[in-house]
């Protein structure tokens, strides 16, 4: 997910995807400690990802505007 989707998308829709991601960063994680995980690539994606909202989420609580980035 690039972060010119992310910052389209509402705030309402940014917090049920981090909840998504987050249960998928937990299968992952298990999966991973079992010994099922066959891309150890995924879970640094879901990790960026998370990231990435968690930025726009606070970019809109302090009221900056990236639009240009």
């Amino acid at each position: 997910m690039k972060i010119k989707e992310v910052r389209e998308l509402s705030t309402e829709e940014l917090n049920n995807q981090v909840y998504s991601l987050k249960e998928q960063l937990f299968n992952l994680r298990r999966k991973k400690a079992v010994g099922n995980l066959d891309n150890m690539l995924e879970l640094k994606r879901i990790r960026k990802d998370i990231a990435r909202i968690y930025t726009v989420l606070r970019e809109r609580e302090l009221g900056m505007n990236k639009e240009g980035n």
